[in-house]
């Protein structure tokens, strides 16, 4: 019997240790921009909330209070324009990346079924194909693929690792491709709410979906907003005969929200000053970081939303990981997320001003 686990590829960030290695030689310490994991402060009403309710002896429920439901809605209207959303509308997961892993394999989806993502693009979305023994292909246009045995197309943006943005004609265009063929639409806009050069704009916005959520769902996190990443808090949004099934999938595997993290989250979605407060940090950790690289040498791709700079020297992506590891930064290479990002790296805004200072330093004495 063949190990689920065969099914998978190598995991690419063993590939990186040498050059963690090596930057973490440096004298001055590492700078690791190379996973985009929060590294400020959990802000203090979020943290209050979780506490306030640590004493949760019983189990929650996979699909949240009322009260959660309730903070998502209202998020959902007030931040995207979504209209008319109700509790059946929404479904709170375990973090987005459980979602995109095992959604294939919930959705009932095998062999001779496919799933489709962006030609450069999070890995997890090839590996939830691989667990549910799927197809799975990319795509540069996704109305340009073919849509027999379609059922599953990922959308993402504003894009990991690119940061690029599509444009509100771009996704109005392709729910109706995707509705016209009857194809599952699922878009991940974890990092919606950090548009820089662009203003994203959610597939549940009536201008894109022209008022109904039929065959598509929004994905989002409050990792990156909210400096979350360690309570696994996210959500569903979107049409509810599928999130319907989901929910009692879910229920059955017990992937549940914890009680505190539910409280949280209730906080985090009702409050804006400190996602407004977080934008900043990252908006002038951004700053230096691109007026720093592009004085290197290099040149900056896409990159108007999301936490990262899409960056490039023309060169292996390795080449470049291991010139930056020798100067004490650590960074991802490109074909970390497909062949088509081989000559390029994806540089993370997550690490404290005190590091991002220190690469700028770097950077700008050779």
């Amino acid at each position: 019997m063949s190990a689920v686990s065969d099914r998978l590829p190598a995991f690419p960030w063993d590939k990186l240790e040498p050059y963690k290695a090596t930057a973490a030689a440096h004298p001055g310490g590492i700078v690791d921009l190379s996973v985009g994991t929060p590294v400020d402060p959990v802000p203090e009403l979020i943290q209050k909330a979780l506490v306030h309710a640590a004493d949760s002896p019983g189990y929650p429920t996979v699909w949240g209070t009322p009260e959660l439901r309730d903070a998502i809605t209202g998020w959902l209207e007030r931040r995207l324009g979504a209209r008319d959303v109700t509790h059946r509308h929404v479904l709170p997961i375990v973090g987005s990346k459980e979602l995109v892993a095992w959604l294939p394999t919930q959705l009932g989806l095998g062999p001779g079924d496919r799933v489709a993502y962006p030609r450069l693009a999070y890995p997890t979305y090839e590996v939830g194909a691989r667990l549910a023994r799927a197809d799975h292909e990319v795509y540069d246009d996704p109305t340009a693929l073919d849509p027999a045995g379609l059922k599953l197309l990922w959308l993402n943006s504003p894009s990991n690792p690119t940061g690029k943005v599509l444009s509100k004609a771009e996704l109005t265009r392709i729910v109706a491709w995707a509705r016209e063929h009857g194809i599952l639409l699922f878009s991940d806009e974890c990092y919606l709410e950090l548009g820089w050069e662009a203003d994203p704009v959610s597939v549940l916005h009536p201008d894109v979906n022209g008022g109904s959520y039929e065959g598509i769902v929004a994905v989002h996190s409050l990792s990156k907003r909210s400096n979350l990443a360690g309570y696994r808090a996210a959500f569903l949004a979107g049409d509810p005969a599928v999130l319907g099934p989901l929910l009692q999938i879910r229920k059955h595997g017990g992937m549940m929200t914890s009680s505190p993290t539910q409280a949280a989250v209730v906080a985090a979605l009702g409050d804006d000053d400190h996602v407004q407060r977080q934008r900043a940090r990252y908006a002038a950790r951004r700053d230096a970081l691109r007026d720093a690289l592009k004085a290197h040498g290099f040149r900056i791709e896409h990159s108007e939303a999301s936490l990262y700079l899409w960056a490039t020297r023309d060169e292996s992506c390795w080449t470049t990981v291991a010139h930056l590891a020798d100067l004490g930064i650590l960074v991802a290479p490109g074909d970390f997320y497909g062949t088509a990002g081989d000559h390029h790296v994806r540089v993370a805004l997550t690490a404290t001003d005190e590091r991002v200072a220190a690469a700028v330093e770097r950077l700008r004495q050779v």
